[in-house]
């Protein structure tokens, strides 16, 4: 199975902030948008400046406190973004996920344009999909063969 398939069922929109937003709107984008990351980028996506996670903001808090609110997203952002392609496996994405430890992906074309972004739970929910279907083509296999 590839992303390309993740994509197609969960679609390609990509919540993004700009790298001047607070990390207090960040985190109530977050939370109105139902999701653990958001792309950071200055030209509506064009370019992927980094990626604030909710775990990003938690680390901070004990270092920054009540001013953590008030905080760029960009001075807590991760820079170097890791991002995969539509028709890269998605065993290999949750591998690269998993040993690096990082929950959220940016989905590029050939051409670098951003085309959605999957999470560690979507990549998961994919592979124990297709891991039933497998299951139950040997199931059909075996019961057809007695």
């Amino acid at each position: 199975m590839f992303v390309s398939s993740i994509l197609a069922a969960k679609g390609g929109n990509v919540a993004m902030v700009p790298s001047r937003t607070t990390v207090a709107l960040a985190a109530q984008r977050m939370r109105l948008q139902k999701c653990g990351a958001l792309l950071v980028t200055d030209d509506g996506g064009r370019t992927i400046a980094g990626i604030i996670s909710e775990r990003d903001i938690a680390r901070a808090l004990p270092d920054h406190g009540a001013e953590l609110g008030e905080l760029q997203v960009s001075e807590l952002m991760s820079r170097k973004v890791i991002t995969c392609r539509p028709d890269d496996n998605v065993r290999t994405v949750m591998r690269t996920m998993t040993t690096r430890r990082f929950r959220h992906m940016p989905v590029v074309g050939d051409d670098g344009s951003l085309m959605g972004i999957v999470s560690i739970g979507d990549v998961v929910k994919h592979h124990i999909d297709e891991l039933e279907l497998e299951t139950s083509i040997l199931r059909d296999v075996a019961t057809a063969h007695h």
